[in-house]
């Protein structure tokens, strides 16, 4: 089984605001680092079909944001997305469409295709999560080291990123059970989905099963 980690096999991405920043570069984690700049580029340049609801903040049509939401600047949150009571976007944040932030979810540094769902009580740092990508309730994104020491992604090979901060990649249609916890550098690939409870570290093919850390098999 082969582990995918390049953007172009993780992603299809179709979203037209988000498309031109994943086609930058060859792995997802260089996005991290761009993700503000990107977005202020984008609120310089003008965002057509979105409004500005508050400084740096900018919605598409038929977005619904819950009164107890805490959005900070900068931030762009797509069409027909809902924003839970009690969920938390940080900034430097990009959310496509029809995609669901559930209550008292944390959001950060951090890009979501469309169809995305992190609904309940999840954190998602320095991540990128691909079209329909779903996280249990209570699953999180570990984003920084113990030793606080550059994230090395553990694939077919080492990947030294450079950088201290990377929370998790998940293909598109990728799912996580309740209550995961997935290390920094997790990667799981296309239509894989993970059984709940699991502590995740390292990439993990597509089309499989997770069913613990050192048990993947192939989706029959």
């Amino acid at each position: 089984m082969i582990k995918q980690v390049k953007t172009k096999e993780l992603f299809d991405c179709k979203t037209p605001y988000i498309l031109e920043l994943l086609n930058m570069f060859e792995y997802p984690w260089e996005i991290l680092p761009q993700i503000k700049i990107y977005i202020n580029d984008l609120i310089k340049n003008g965002l057509s079909g979105f409004k500005e609801i508050s400084d740096g903040v900018f919605v598409g049509e038929n977005v619904k944001i819950y009164p107890t939401a805490v959005i900070q600047a900068p931030a762009i949150i797509g069409d027909g997305t809902e924003v839970r009571p009690g969920a938390f976007i940080r900034g430097n944040v990009i959310i496509g469409r029809n995609c669901v932030i559930g209550n008292s979810t944390e959001l950060k540094n951090c890009v979501l295709l469309d169809n995305v769902q992190v609904p309940h009580y999840n954190y998602v740092g320095d991540s990128v999560l691909g079209n329909y990508a779903h996280m249990g309730a209570g699953t999180i994104c570990s984003n920084l080291k113990a030793d606080g020491k550059p994230v090395v992604i553990h694939g077919d090979k080492e990947y030294e990123t450079g950088l201290r901060k990377i929370g998790a990649i998940l293909g598109d249609k990728a799912d996580v059970g309740c209550g995961c916890v997935l290390n920094p550098g997790t990667v799981v690939g296309k239509n894989t989905s993970v059984y709940p409870l699991t502590s995740l570290r390292g990439v993990f093919p597509a089309d499989c099963i997770v069913k613990a850390n050192n048990n993947v098999v192939k989706r029959q």
